[in-house]
């Protein structure tokens, strides 16, 4: 038995240590915001948060995540850059399919529980490794720092 929290709530369940936390999320568990794109690392779309930190839920076996608290999009919005990443990706319309969209809102919210007041290379490199083929990235840049400007804001 493997027992974690997901999204503030306590999970016990028998998976094989070596399943990656993204297959035990979305086969086991119904939680279909990770995408599972490249299964090796590279695309980010599995990302999760592990203990605050963001991860990515392919490369993390169960083993991994025994007594550890997990975030996925489901439960973004209790986070404290939850809303304000929400809402400003939204307002610039950042996403175009949003199959990427899970892992970026992720990434982002891993970067700004710790750095607020982030700046635009900052984002950057808290994005590097997430892939999106739509929107050349400029737009989820612009919602990004709409997001820090409403943190700022709160």
């Amino acid at each position: 038995m493997i027992r974690f929290t997901l999204n503030g709530t306590p999970v016990s369940i028998a998976a094989p240590p070596d399943r990656s936390l993204a297959t035990i999320l979305r086969e086991d568990l119904g939680q279909t915001g990770s995408k599972i794109g490249c299964a090796i690392g590279r695309c980010g779309a599995c990302m999760v948060l592990l203990d605050g930190q963001a991860m990515n839920g392919c490369l993390l076996m169960a083993w991994q995540v025994a007594g550890r608290q997990i975030t996925t999009i489901e439960g973004i919005a209790s986070h404290p850059a939850g809303a304000a990443l929400l809402r400003g990706l939204t307002e610039e319309n950042a996403f175009q399919c949003g199959y990427c969209a899970p892992g970026m809102v992720i990434a982002l919210a891993g970067l700004l529980a710790t750095t607020p007041a982030a700046d635009a290379e900052t984002i950057k490199a808290a994005l590097t490794g997430n892939l999106c083929r739509c929107t050349g990235y400029h737009s989820i840049l612009r919602g990004a720092l709409r997001a820090v400007a409403l943190l700022k804001d709160a």
